[in-house]
């Protein structure tokens, strides 16, 4: 099965049709599509946001992993983080030129996941004689 053209050009440009192990990509994938860090950078597309508001937004998220989520964010550059030397502490979220190229090419797949979530969820839920979840 083929599904798409840009397969041969990853594979003419690594070698492979899966980046390997110590490829800088799998590093920077990791971060990116991480459960919690689609999420975060979904949040921040549309505008800036505080941790509250962040916290708020990406539903289910807890403060110990929405704190790490945006380090690791921040740290590779796809997140701006703007604290206010205030009483009570002041600070903002926002993508940075790269976190907004990234959310850019996640759209798509967010958008088909939510096209397709409630088909998939549905095979989920029928009897398979298996116990199991996706969850």
């Amino acid at each position: 099965m083929t599904v798409s053209t840009d397969l041969p050009i990853l594979k003419a440009l690594l070698g492979e049709p899966v980046p390997p192990a110590g490829c800088p990509s799998r590093f920077v994938l990791n971060h990116v599509t991480s459960k919690w860090g689609v999420l975060v950078l979904l949040a921040l597309a549309e505008e800036t946001l505080r941790w509250g508001e962040l916290r708020r937004t990406v539903d289910g998220i807890s403060e110990k992993m929405l704190a790490q989520t945006l380090q690791i964010l921040e740290r590779d550059g796809l997140v701006h983080r703007e604290a206010r030397p205030v009483i009570p502490p002041h600070v903002e979220y926002s993508l940075t030129p790269s976190g907004s190229e990234v959310v850019e090419h996640l759209l798509p797949l967010v958008i088909w996941a939510v096209d397709r979530g409630p088909e998939i969820l549905a095979r989920w839920e029928e009897p398979t004689g298996e116990s199991g979840s996706p969850r």
